[in-house]
């Protein structure tokens, strides 16, 4: 069989050359890729366990239910365009986007030029973007787009290649360039493009489109929720309230949402988002956080620094890990030394206590991203608590929150 190159762009873009070069070399490459295959079937995180009937419908709601949104980034944001026309497998993979390798077809999608948007049209039509859903017209191109909870609240364990890999559901997206997604967007003005740009990876500010104003928070964790009443850093509500907002208001969902302490009221008819927030909580729910793997922290020190935590930390952070939010409880930023700009844009005007779940999984830490390691969320409450504690408690201490 002969398999001709043509490059979707000029031919000295290196990137293609090199992909030519590829080809000729392919049946080695595929039986490589083979075997590279076969070594990625071994998880070294289960998937969460689904136990009834309602955890299975919430997981396909999670990973792959757009709830009508594709009328806001088709028709109005015009995503489809951008995809279709600009954006490479190599480009998504560096804007955080992550392939799921249970849904790849991998020989088939280096058939399809891995190098050139139609490598990311192959990913598509296979559902191998976590967190993105596409339809296609009869030639080919996107006809419509959406996108998922899983494209924010999933990642991959990076099995095969950096991005790609067994899907996680539940781990924030920590590389996901959300702002740089959504400045290439022709739905916002230059000044609007400007502030996006400035957003960090793995986070995103969910008043943006209602006040304008930008204090990005970090993506949380969706595991681990099912001893936390409150999942919003600001404690506006329980865990389906956070689930509407979001589908509603940021991912735009065809559905109803209405909190009146924000003067936030959308209604759609028919509603396709409140139907299903009973069984996406029920799979939120399943899944665990997951455990810290075996020689990433000392056991003995870890030991250490929970008599350090129970003495200094454990009065917020009740019951070793939770949150005093369980109890109604809300701290002005001014107790713990956090910058108050996001509270005041809420209804609440106060944080929650955090609850610790898997912190060696997703830093950075706080609202706002401002502790880039557990040391530095040591040194911080150290500073603002006036903590009396000695270098090896420090340690010690941070440690144990590798452990949780």
């Amino acid at each position: 069989m002969t398999l001709t190159y043509r490059p979707e762009s000029p031919p000295d873009n290196p990137l293609r050359d090199a992909f030519a070069v590829g080809l000729r070399l392919l049946p080695g490459l595929t039986m490589l890729l083979g075997i590279a295959v076969g070594l990625t079937g071994c998880r070294q995180f289960p998937e969460p366990r689904v136990t009834s009937d309602l955890e299975g419908q919430g997981q396909k709601i999670f990973r792959d239910d757009t709830f009508g949104n594709e009328v806001f980034w088709t028709d109005t944001a015009r995503l489809h365009e951008v995809v279709q026309e600009e954006i490479q497998p190599l480009e998504a993979l560096s804007l955080g986007l992550k392939v799921d390798i249970g849904r790849l077809n991998l020989f088939s999608f280096l058939f399809s030029n891995p190098f050139g948007t139609s490598g990311t049209r192959n990913l598509l039509k296979r559902d191998a973007v976590v967190g993105v859903r596409a339809t296609f017209d009869d030639k080919g191109r996107i006809a419509r787009i959406g996108i998922t909870c899983a494209l924010c609240h999933s990642t991959v364990d990076n099995a095969l290649l950096p991005g790609i890999g067994h899907r996680l559901d539940g781990w924030p997206n920590r590389d996901l360039e959300v702002g740089k997604i959504l400045a290439k967007l022709r739905h916002f003005t230059p000044e609007q493009k400007a502030v996006l740009l400035t957003w960090p990876k793995g986070s995103y500010d969910p008043r943006f489109n209602f006040d304008g104003k930008s204090t990005p928070l970090v993506l949380p964790p969706a595991y681990g929720l099912v001893d936390v009443k409150n999942e919003t850093y600001t404690a506006e509500g329980p865990i389906s309230y956070w689930n509407a907002y979001v589908a509603v208001t940021q991912m735009h969902g065809r559905g109803n949402f209405s909190d009146p302490r924000l003067g936030v009221k959308v209604v759609h008819e028919p509603d396709l988002v409140t139907p299903k927030l009973a069984a996406l909580r029920a799979y939120q729910f399943s899944i665990p956080a997951p455990k810290p793997p075996a020689g990433t922290y000392s056991q003995g020190a870890a030991r250490r620094g929970k008599a350090v935590f129970d003495a200094n930390c454990a009065r917020c952070h009740v019951n070793g890990n939770l949150t005093d939010n369980n109890d109604g409880i809300l701290h002005a930023p001014s107790e713990t030394g956090m910058d108050s700009a996001y509270a005041a844009r809420t209804s609440q005007k106060r944080y929650r206590t955090t609850p610790l779940r898997a912190l060696w999984q997703h830093p950075p830490y706080f609202h706002d991203g401002s502790a880039k390691t557990l040391e530095d969320v040591v040194k911080h409450y150290v500073t603002v608590l006036k903590l009396q504690l000695t270098g090896k408690q420090k340690s010690d201490l941070e440690e144990y929150l590798k452990s949780l």
